[in-house]
């Protein structure tokens, strides 16, 4: 028909070729929905097997998902309890690393306190030094008096022989 209204006078020829513009546009129209229904009819009717035959197992599957349902409930409750017993774990080794903590730093004090006692090493050293002092002044203070005493007794010796040669004369 192309072929034909192309041999034509033109202008005859341009209301045939619209014309037939037209008819192939309702051609493929009409071929696209043909084919979009006739898939539709066989997808039905593949639904409607898979529908019936599916009704059947219908109890064994859900009986199948109820029991692996249950399973896997029971899965995230031990799993649950094991987090928490994790956590409880958790807490009581966070608790003994504080406690640690806090005797590793009273160690830490004690150590820099027993590093300043180095200065009490200087204060030592002037106690002995205060002591060998003292000491020496408890000797001088004995030989002192060891002296004086001397002297007295010497003293006295020679009053007595003064008056005893004043006195026998």
């Amino acid at each position: 028909m192309d072929l034909e209204a192309r041999s034509l006078q033109p202008n005859v020829k341009v209301v045939l070729l619209a014309k037939l513009r037209e008819y192939k546009s309702d051609l493929n129209n009409l071929k696209s929905e043909h084919k979009r229904l006739a898939s539709a009819n066989s997808n039905q009717a593949a639904r409607d097997d898979l529908l019936e035959s599916g009704m059947a197992d219908a109890m064994s599957v859900s009986a199948n998902q109820r029991g692996r349902l249950m399973m896997s409930t029971k899965r995230l409750n031990e799993s649950n309890d094991r987090i928490k017993e994790s956590r409880r774990t958790m807490l009581e080794t966070e608790e003994l690393g504080v406690s640690i903590l806090q005797d590793l730093h009273q160690q830490r004090q004690s150590l820099l306190h027993a590093n300043d006692t180095n200065k009490l090493h200087g204060v030592d050293d002037n106690i002995s030094k205060s002591k060998k002092i003292l000491t020496n002044m408890s000797r001088r203070m004995s030989r002192n008096k060891w002296i004086i005493s001397s002297i007295i007794v010497v003293l006295v010796v020679a009053i007595a022989l003064i008056l005893y040669f004043k006195l026998s004369k």
